[in-house]
């Protein structure tokens, strides 16, 4: 049976993307290649989350993050996936 894939989704909205979701996002990305997790992850940006003034927001699966920095995130990604969790199909 096939995993189905976790998701992570980045708010891109003017007020998220100008805050810092634009820099998130590489980190984001780099964290999955070095972690070789990019075949079980799903990234996608958003318009809106609807939570402007409490953003950036990140979204992973069910799990709403705000206030999100590019250098916190790093330390979310890591509660959600751990060091050694497989995410592979």
């Amino acid at each position: 049976m096939m995993k189905k894939k976790r998701e992570i989704t980045l708010c891109m909205g003017s007020s998220c993307f100008a805050r810092g979701n634009a820099r998130t996002l590489e980190v984001i990305r780099t964290f999955l290649k070095e972690h070789d997790i990019e075949a079980g992850v799903f990234l996608k940006g958003s318009r809106c989350e609807g939570l402007c003034s409490k953003g950036p927001v990140v979204r992973v699966d069910d799990a709403v993050y705000t206030g999100v920095s590019p250098d916190g995130i790093e330390e979310i990604l890591l509660r959600e996936f751990g060091e050694g969790e497989d995410v592979h199909d």
